[in-house]
């Protein structure tokens, strides 16, 4: 999102007490606030989550999603691993073909360079779409407003669309593209006057905020809540670590005689640590696994629920970011495997080996 956070750009953002009834907006509402905006702006624009029917290996819901050039130009976030950048510079008419982007679930299905017949969700007509390029596994795009949010496009098409495209889609394209529009090198006062227009032609109220703005929102909520699980967590560790070693030490105190035993008839102290290492290692790694297999089927559980926008490709089905979660668990387990440890030993070593203690 760094790249929209410029002062001369405001996005838009649909006021949460302005009532919307997609009943009574039309295509010559949308077409009105379009005509202005291609003579008074320039805008980036980036809608999706349209589903359409698109037969796949995986049998897989497939959704659409559609952007303009001056919004891929600004966010090179739809990395390729095959094929060509997206064109937006062709003609709509009806032998066109219409270069995209493709995610990797449909690239076995529809491999690079070949064609796709189907009925476009917002011309609602047959369209042949052309793949260009293949993106890269796991490409995701984050909310404007909700930065910690991601939706992958493992299973999208990304559609490159021009003025020409915009002026033939239905009104649910030109609805839904204006609530995130994003107006490039404009003013607060410009931006007003697009307020009135959306305003007088679509009875909806329209804010626009720069992104500078967004980060404070989602940072004002966001980051309280992230202090609140860290305090917490902490405070679980600390305790859940201290009833560990009381635990441990209280063990130790019950079985004094056993280890004094053991000590007189060549138990060595390394040997002992060795024995203590490799309880909690077991201990930990056992942890380890079951956080692991929550973790892998809960990915996998997108899979089973056909749900395309949080489904993803990954080792054993865990991607990147489970596995560094899984690190730091690992690296907890270890300082605090490591505390026990040296705790128990500093304690055990405190006992002097007699025949006194025996007795």
């Amino acid at each position: 999102m760094k790249h929209l956070n410029q002062v001369d750009i405001y996005i838009a953002n649909l006021d949460p007490d302005s009532d919307m009834n997609m009943g009574e907006i039309d295509k010559k509402d949308t077409q009105n606030v379009y005509d202005y905006l291609n003579k008074h702006f320039s805008y980036a624009l980036f809608t999706d989550g349209f589903i359409g029917s698109l037969p796949n290996a995986y049998d897989m819901e497939v959704s659409f999603a559609y952007l303009n050039e001056e919004y891929y130009k600004l966010n090179k976030q739809f990395e390729i691993s095959q094929g060509k950048e997206l064109d937006f510079d062709y003609r709509f008419d009806n032998d066109i073909e219409i270069p995209v982007l493709i995610g990797k679930g449909l690239s076995e299905t529809y491999p690079l360079g070949s064609t796709i017949r189907m009925e476009d969700p917002v011309l609602q007509k047959q369209i042949t779409l052309k793949v260009q390029g293949i993106l890269k596994p796991n490409v995701y795009h984050s909310n404007l407003y909700s930065l910690s949010s991601k939706q992958y496009y493992n299973f999208s098409v990304i559609i490159p669309i021009n003025e020409d495209f915009i002026n033939h889609a239905n009104v649910e394209l030109q609805l839904h593209g204006l609530f995130d529009i994003i107006l490039l090198q404009t003013s607060k006062n410009e931006v007003q006057g697009l307020q009135e227009v959306i305003q007088d032609n679509l009875g909806l109220e329209f804010n626009f905020y720069t992104q500078k703005e967004n980060f404070e929102y989602f940072n004002k909520y966001y980051f309280n809540s992230l202090k609140i699980i860290t305090i917490l967590s902490a405070i679980i560790i600390f305790v859940l670590t201290c009833l560990t070693i009381w635990s441990s030490l209280a063990s130790i105190r019950m079985m004094i005689k056993d280890f004094t035993i053991n000590l007189f008839v060549g138990l060595s102290y390394s040997k002992l640590r060795k024995i203590f290492y490799g309880y909690y290692g077991v201990l930990f790694f056992v942890n380890l696994i079951i956080l692991f297999i929550i973790t892998a089927y809960s990915r996998y559980g997108n899979w089973i629920r056909k749900d395309a926008s949080f489904s993803t490709f990954g080792l054993f089905g865990v991607i990147e970011m489970d596995w560094l979660a899984l690190l730091a668990v690992l690296f907890f387990d270890i300082m605090i495997g490591i505390i026990i440890v040296e705790i128990m030993l500093w304690r055990i070593k405190k006992v002097p080996i007699s025949l006194g203690v025996l007795q």
